[in-house]
């Protein structure tokens, strides 16, 4: 009774081992993964400010002016943030006007401050759309006439029948297998 156990472990056993010596084999190894060196940070400390115009909803509507940095990165990622930004009092109600916005980098801590401080109220702006929101309705144009100009492109080209001189073939059922012959 144990043989016949041990036996039909052993068998087992090889069984497993037989299926899945090959199965291990066809496995492909991994391609390396793809590593990429970490950024480089400025080592010195950088000042970056512009006066916004805020509209009456809290959103920017405009850069009025601005100083940079002599790093293109950073002032492109400042500028693009201080268009983007709302500006609101803490109940969420917003005051149209100046505002002066203020990046500064710590080369220590790789840290970014962000300072809001209000230079004067009221402006003819205050009704104009955020800039954020203008930026977003030229995406969906500048879209849209891609998607059109695409389809008019599309539309010229001859069909598959016309290429070919046949007609598609159209999809057939899968052929269906019987476990038993």
């Amino acid at each position: 009774m144990i043989d016949a156990r041990l036996s039909a472990a052993v068998l087992a056993a090889a069984l497993i081992a037989g299926f899945a010596a090959p199965a291990a084999a066809a496995t492909p190894t991994p391609a390396p993964h793809r590593t990429f060196p970490p950024p480089s940070f400025p080592k010195e400390k950088l000042h970056a400010e512009y006066v916004v115009e805020v509209n009456a909803k809290g959103q920017v509507v405009r850069i009025k002016s601005g100083k940079g940095t002599k790093y293109a990165t950073f002032n492109a990622q400042t500028y693009g943030n201080a268009l983007q930004m709302w500006i609101r009092k803490p109940d969420g109600s917003a005051e149209v006007g100046l505002y002066k916005v203020t990046y500064d980098y710590d080369p220590k801590t790789h840290h970014v401050d962000r300072r809001v401080s209000l230079l004067s109220k009221g402006g003819s702006w205050g009704g104009d759309e955020g800039a954020a929101d203008v930026m977003m309705d030229t995406a969906k144009k500048e879209a849209a006439q891609a998607a059109k100009q695409q389809q008019a492109q599309h539309s010229s080209l001859p069909s598959l029948n016309q290429i070919t001189g046949k007609k598609t073939p159209s999809p057939s059922p899968a052929p269906l297998f019987s476990p038993h012959p």
